[in-house]
């Protein structure tokens, strides 16, 4: 007679267990496209997942707790994702364009995720979600910065540019081209501004990059 292993319901489990909570965390995301973060109950949340609220709960002992988790994937991603695309690129300038298109690509597939952040950061306090959404944009300015000096050895960024103040004006742009398509409620045209958006902060950077006295 064929047993199945011990360790095959344990394994099941433990993966329907992660099913689950990747379907929640996308259920709050989906959600927060529609409705304001702060307005968003685990009633409400269950509910689009099709689980009941105590089910819910197993997986997420309390709300903050889920909030964690969604903002932990957002940050996953935006690691993986817009990160990774940068650095298939040797060159800096391209590496910032790339990136830049990437993140705006991913706002467009999610645009839940600017409401969810800037609630985040709004709240009072320094709950886990707020702590990771700050490191989220402190780790993207050290790297907008880091792309920034890559481009001054490789001389296609001027060397007189402040790199701080571009990493604050590149997250600057992505942010105001967000909220403006979200109080224009067209979120997907920001795929078709981004470039040109691009663009204009670009030129701030490479107009000097090679002094034509040299």
């Amino acid at each position: 007679m064929h047993m199945t292993p011990p360790s095959e319901p344990t394994k099941r489990a433990y993966q329907s267990t992660e099913q689950r909570q990747s379907a929640t965390i996308e259920a709050v995301v989906h959600l927060c496209s529609k409705q304001d973060p702060s307005t968003l109950t685990t009633t409400r949340i269950a509910d689009e997942v099709g689980m009941s609220q105590g089910a819910l709960f197993k997986h997420f002992p309390n709300k903050s707790s889920l909030w964690e988790s969604v903002a932990g994937w957002v940050a996953g991603q935006l690691t993986d994702q817009v990160f990774g695309i940068a650095d298939r690129h040797e060159q800096a300038d391209q590496a910032l364009e790339a990136m830049f298109l990437a993140h705006i690509g991913f706002i467009a597939r999610h645009p839940g995720i600017p409401r969810l952040m800037l609630g985040e950061l709004q709240k009072p306090g320094n709950q886990p979600a707020k702590r990771i959404v700050r490191q989220t944009l402190a780790l993207y300015r050290q790297k907008i910065v880091a792309l920034l000096n890559l481009g001054i050895e490789q001389k296609c960024i001027t060397p007189t540019i402040d790199t701080e103040a571009a990493a604050v004006l590149y997250i600057g742009a992505i942010q105001g081209l967000v909220v403006q398509a979200m109080v224009g409620g067209d979120i997907a045209s920001i795929e078709q501004t981004a470039p040109r958006i691009f663009k204009l902060f670009s030129a701030s950077f490479r107009e000097s990059a090679h002094d034509p006295k040299e």
